[in-house]
């Protein structure tokens, strides 16, 4: 039991210490340190220390960190992200999700289509095209202080919504998959309670967190909002209670997580709570970019690289075209902006490919395309969204209006 616990332990610290060195050195020539972390994991799992770390088999483990750290990162950035504010940007938002929805998995399927292949992997690639890794974006955004601006908002509120349309799309093709065949009212009933659950916490988190933290007897005698006192500690529960009850209707956890930071941002406690996650956050996220990287097998990927790099190209420019129309009111430059914020897939993408791996319904080397594909989103994201929010005009409070 010593042993098993003590190469864990050596596992935790080769996979964080790379992590944060190569995070650190891309800092120094100005790449987002996310680029760096998501290396580490590739290197590592791509030499020999995958098998001296006996990485090589069920690494349980790092897969509840790396969960953890996505679902405590995206609960920051919706305590940067009050109601109120996602509110002046929802139209644009819904605009833009659903154009950087139907774009990417038209060109998906169409591509499949023209090599002949068969239409349950064209569908399949479709959805992983589909998906938009929020945790990349995020972790970009928080890092250059942006959080606040217009296209910063719309992106992560259209990221929500995203979330939501490529789960019915997921559904769907997973049941041709598994029957060949679709159950439209088992979607519907699923639809029926992605909306009501993200409609009824949007409207009543917020007014249920201010009403339990301050207009509250007990809160008051207790002093729940006090340095000291239990706010962290709710905090945490309500986060991972609502990332729980997205998981368990079949949502992704992180969209419970954004919609728990959403409900404390309005909060006079939101402050003090961006202060006591930030070191949760700050150790956890490696673990969680570090994962997506491990998961990475350059070999498979390398026999199939025509076909990656071809997919890489249309995933960036569907998310870029689509998204980008979806916000041309606001500008080029904003509209380019948004749209890149849309590109990583990330590990949504690698998982909507493993599904279909596992259930037979795509062979090896497609995986590894669209492994490849959401690591090179993932790895491209952040250097080009840096440019592209550069080249930004200063914010100005009446461009929250625009949308």
């Amino acid at each position: 039991m010593a042993s098993e616990a003590g190469a864990v332990i050596l596992q935790l610290f080769v996979l964080f210490a790379a992590a944060k060195v190569l995070g650190g050195l891309g800092g120094l020539v100005r790449i987002p340190s996310v680029v760096g972390e998501i290396l580490a994991g590739v290197i590592i799992g791509n030499t020999f220390l995958r098998d001296s770390l006996q990485l090589s088999g069920e690494i349980e483990f790092l897969e509840i960190l790396a969960e953890l750290g996505v679902v405590f990162l995206i609960f920051t950035v919706g305590l940067e992200t009050p109601f109120e504010e996602m509110k002046r940007v929802g139209k644009t938002s819904l605009v833009v999700a659903i154009l950087g929805v139907v774009l990417p998995f038209v060109a998906g399927y169409a591509i499949m289509a023209a090599l002949g292949s068969p239409t349950i992997e064209g569908l399949f690639l479709g959805a992983a095209l589909v998906a938009t890794s929020v945790g990349i974006t995020a972790r970009v955004l928080a890092e250059m202080g942006v959080l606040g601006r217009t296209e910063a908002r719309i992106i992560l509120g259209a990221a929500v919504i995203d979330d939501v349309l490529g789960l019915m799309v997921l559904t769907v093709v997973q049941a041709l998959g598994q029957e060949g065949s679709l159950d439209p009212i088992q979607i519907a009933i699923l639809l029926a309670q992605a909306l009501i659950f993200v409609g009824l916490l949007m409207y009543f988190g917020g007014r249920l967190v201010r009403r339990v933290l301050h207009n509250n007897p007990l809160a008051e005698r207790w002093e729940w909002t006090a340095p000291k006192g239990p706010m962290f500690a709710i905090a945490v529960v309500v986060c991972l209670g609502l990332s729980a009850g997205a998981a368990l209707i079949g949502l992704a956890a992180i969209i419970g997580a954004f919609l728990a930071g959403m409900s404390f941002a309005a909060s006079d406690a939101r402050h003090d709570l961006v202060e006591r996650f930030e070191g949760i956050v700050q150790f956890l996220t490696p673990f969680f970019f570090g994962f997506i990287g491990l998961q990475v097998d350059l070999g498979v990927a390398l026999s199939v690289w025509h076909l990656a790099l071809g997919v890489t190209v249309v995933a960036l420019l569907t998310k870029v075209v689509g998204c980008g129309l979806g916000a041309l009111a606001l500008g080029k430059r904003s509209a380019f902006a948004i749209g890149v914020g849309m590109m990583p897939r990330g590990e949504v993408g690698i998982i909507v490919a493993l599904i279909g791996l596992s259930m037979a319904a795509i062979p090896e080397g497609l995986y590894a395309v669209v492994v490849a594909m959401s690591l090179l989103t993932t790895l491209l994201t952040p250097p080009i969204l840096v440019w592209a929010f550069r080249r930004l005009p200063p914010a100005q409070p009446e461009r929250r209006n625009a949308a």
